[in-house]
């Protein structure tokens, strides 16, 4: 992706989230040489919080892309001895008709919000013994805590105000439907790095051309410029 582009959909995302009355934390608008000056914000490092822009590597983000932002997320090591920091936050919009492709997580347990805008579409696959997903098998989620068995490849419409609850192996796809919709993500400690199990061979996030300065850095920027 161009950096001109992820710079133009920063813009547009931040109008969107203003637009349904949230607001992002004070970090989102540092520039990239504050960031690098910054002698406090070792944490926001290296829990990967921030803008996140996806189109997979695949070179196409209206068509197979996502935007998030991580608001907050835990640490692993609480996860795993049952105390602490354990959960995450995340802003998504996935816009008219772009697909966030098939996959599943290992660890992260994730509620999907729809926060408002259009309908979001989540299409839903259950796991076979191996952990794949499995085309002839479903599930149970639940929707605003009732309990919703799922067929192979059904899909979940949500209006906005609704929501659902994925476990690990519940296998998802989503995107917009009618327009673009705000999401909202509230999950257990999240791992973009190792813990985004995708159906098919694709990367998660996107090779950069730097055609113009980045406005603010992504998550996948932190390693190279910080």
């Amino acid at each position: 992706m161009k950096r001109s582009r992820i710079n133009e959909i920063m813009a547009a995302a931040d109008d969107m989230i203003r637009h349904y009355g949230f607001v992002l934390p004070p970090f989102a608008y540092w520039s990239p040489d504050e960031f690098k000056a910054r002698t406090d914000a070792r944490r926001i490092v290296d829990a990967r919080m921030g803008w996140d822009i996806t189109d997979y590597g695949q070179g196409d983000f209206d068509k197979l892309g996502l935007f998030l932002f991580t608001l907050r997320n835990g640490q692993l090591a609480d996860l795993k001895r049952g105390g602490g920091m354990c959960y995450a936050e995340k802003l998504l919009i996935s816009r008219q008709d772009q697909l966030s492709p098939m996959h599943t997580h290992v660890i992260k347990a994730e509620d999907i919000i729809n926060r408002g805008g259009a309908t979001l579409v989540i299409e839903l696959f259950g796991s076979d013994d191996a952990g794949n997903c499995a085309a002839d098998r479903g599930g149970v989620v639940l929707c605003d805590g009732i309990s919703r068995p799922y067929g192979p490849g059904d899909k979940l419409k949500l209006a906005p105000g609704e929501s659902v609850t994925l476990m690990p192996g519940d296998w998802h796809a989503f995107w917009g439907e009618g327009g673009d919709v705000l999401i909202g993500e509230v999950s257990t400690v999240n791992d973009d790095l190792t813990d985004n199990i995708f159906r098919e061979p694709i990367g998660r996030f996107a090779e950069i051309d730097e055609d113009v300065a980045p406005t603010h850095l992504l998550v996948s920027d932190y390693d190279r410029w910080l």
